[in-house]
């Protein structure tokens, strides 16, 4: 994972992946470490359960609850949800962590941009509580099997929903690695292009790759540029060096003139950026 040192100008530190070499460079402001976990727990990233004495299983598809604690959709017949099942009556629920694996929506050699661990205690939702779970989930990931838990029903269901009560929250990405406390990391929001973020970079990718050379400074290494990453405070481009330099690539950050907050800001913010690069 890309480490930064001074935030004018390149690092020494970097991550390999294969025979690629990445370097993170940051100019301005940025989303904090809780806001960051938030964004990443939000349920765009693939996430995976781990549990004592439980396998360690990927999670069909979870997001947050307003507060950030996570909802899990799994079976009911899981090894999670039996786990939980087994506890002592009034006892608190297993342990467990989710995993969460940010990985970039554009090809790139090197895609994994974050990790993330939320640690807690795993409890399910109650039945009067899964119509606004299921719905909840539903907005990140409209999944068939959400259907079921959304709609009233008698006798046993195909799947459920848990929840994480979260006790820690670790993150490490290009920013850099931090341990958060419970009410640091409720207190946080997501960002609020975490659910659109891969469908604009994906198009900036297509149609736009130009225009994004045009913004990174002088200084910055010779090479194709491609969009890795965006939130409320600016974009994070990966430019890799031509042949016979390469394979390194160095991330740079290109931040917006203010911090935005919803698409029209978005865009405000893209044409000044596109602007200043204009010659």
């Amino acid at each position: 994972m890309p480490k930064l040192g001074n935030p004018n100008f390149l690092s020494g530190g970097g991550t390999v992946a294969g025979a690629e070499t990445t370097r993170s460079t940051r100019t301005g402001q940025g989303p904090t470490a809780a806001e960051r976990a938030r964004t990443l727990a939000y349920g765009m990233a693939d996430g995976v359960l781990t549990a004592p004495g439980v396998p360690c299983a990927p999670v069909p598809a979870h997001t947050t609850d307003r507060g950030g604690r996570p909802l899990l959709l799994v079976r009911s017949t899981s090894a999670a949800r039996a786990a939980l099942a087994a506890a002592p009556a009034g006892a608190p629920g297993p342990p467990a962590t989710l995993r969460v694996f940010d990985v970039a929506p554009v090809a790139l050699a090197d895609r994994v941009r974050g990790r993330a661990r939320l640690r807690g205690r795993l409890t399910e939702v109650p039945d009067g509580e899964l119509r606004a779970a299921a719905l909840r989930l539903a907005h990140a990931h409209p999944r068939p099997e959400l259907l079921d838990l959304a709609a009233p029903h008698e006798g046993d269901r195909e799947w459920t929903i848990l929840a994480l009560d979260v006790e820690q929250v670790e993150i490490e990405d290009a920013w850099g690695t931090a341990t958060l406390e419970p009410g640091e990391y409720a207190d946080a929001a997501p960002d609020p292009f975490v659910a659109v973020e891969a469908g604009i970079l994906t198009h900036l990718d297509k149609c736009h790759r130009d225009d994004l050379t045009r913004i990174l400074p002088d200084a910055a290494p010779p090479g194709p540029v491609r969009p890795l990453g965006l939130d409320r405070y600016g974009l994070w481009l990966r430019r890799s060096a031509p042949p016979p330099r390469g394979p390194s690539s160095f991330d740079l950050r290109a931040p917006f003139a203010e911090p935005v907050s919803d698409l029209h800001g978005l865009r405000r913010g893209y044409r000044r950026l596109f602007a200043r690069a204009t010659p």
